[in-house]
């Protein structure tokens, strides 16, 4: 691929709006994950007690194993969706550049 092939993707508004879009929606995700994992880890440091309290008075389990097993869950969740957009948004956004290079190399060759 030379320099000008990469330049003409890179200028496509088509490539310009799939960076932007997936961009976006893969950090948000991200801040959202990250958030979540930052809270149980400060809520372990502050508040250990809350976290260690028994589900209930006879039990073994304390709370903090099923907040960790929910957010293991959310974040495959969170991927889950970010599959479901990345199959149905971007692929689309994906066709529509690869279409347009393809309408661009076709007349370049005429």
């Amino acid at each position: 691929m030379t320099k000008e092939q990469v330049l003409e993707i890179k200028n496509n508004p088509n490539y310009q709006k799939l960076v932007s879009t997936r961009s976006k929606f893969a950090w948000t995700l991200t801040i959202i994950i990250l958030v979540v994992y930052y809270a149980f880890i400060l809520f372990i440091a502050f508040s250990p007690e809350t976290l260690g309290a028994r589900v209930s008075p006879d039990a073994m389990m304390t709370v903090g194993i099923p907040v960790g097993i929910a957010i293991i869950v959310f974040a495959f969740a969170l991927t889950g969706i970010y599959v479901k957009r990345a199959n149905s948004e971007f692929d689309g956004l994906l066709n529509d550049l690869k279409s347009d290079l393809e309408s661009d190399l076709e007349k370049e060759m005429k």
